[in-house]
């Protein structure tokens, strides 16, 4: 489990590993980049033109259905469970040329289908204060998007359509914390009784 900086953090810790990833015969073959993408960074993309890059688009945040009441059992019983969410990213090749966004794009499946689990030994690395746990575990899982769906996103952004490769980062729990500035809760006792004569 985390903070609400773990959104961010696991964005910038899956970059962080592809970067560190991708093998240097094939940097030297096709350099590339790889950088985590903001909606206004997509609309900026269309005019760079420096060379080869993945960007990391987090699209859509759901909540995970399967683990949105699941209890655990070492917390009291009023307290809230974690906030489970899944997170929906695009993985778009930017190239120049066909081999190189070819390459790119079969590395990058290659790469999550062979380490489809992200774990501290990734999330450590990561600058953002996010409080993962120790065993936290977090799997990256390709995601089917129908032809329709992934047209509707890229409508909606500004440059055009690029290679993409859709995957759930599932489930990033967030701790719900007690604020210190909640009111503390009253309690009131009511005792009924007869009516004398005076009332």
């Amino acid at each position: 489990m985390a903070n609400i900086r773990a959104i961010h953090s696991l964005g910038n810790a899956i970059v962080g590993y592809l970067q560190l990833s991708y093998p240097a015969q094939l940097q030297a073959e096709h350099p590339c980049t790889f950088e985590l993408l903001s909606s206004n960074d997509m609309d900026k993309k269309q005019a760079d033109n420096s060379g080869t890059s993945v960007g990391l688009y987090l699209y859509g945040v759901t909540v995970n259905e399967h683990l949105r009441n699941n209890v655990l059992v070492h917390r009291p019983f009023d307290s809230l469970p974690p906030l489970s969410l899944d997170l929906h990213y695009l993985a778009t090749i930017w190239a120049e040329s066909a081999p190189a966004e070819h390459v790119v794009a079969a590395w990058l499946a290659h790469e999550f289908y062979r380490h489809p689990v992200m774990d501290m030994s990734v999330l450590a690395g990561d600058a953002d204060d996010a409080g993962w746990r120790a065993d936290t575990v977090i799997q990256i899982v390709p995601e089917e998007l129908a032809t329709e769906d992934m047209m509707r996103i890229w409508d909606t952004l500004a440059p055009n359509y690029r290679l993409s490769l859709s995957y759930v980062a599932r489930a990033v729990r967030i701790d719900v914390e007690d604020t210190e500035d909640q009111k503390p809760v009253v309690a009131t006792s009511y005792r009924y009784g007869g009516l004398t004569e005076d009332e």
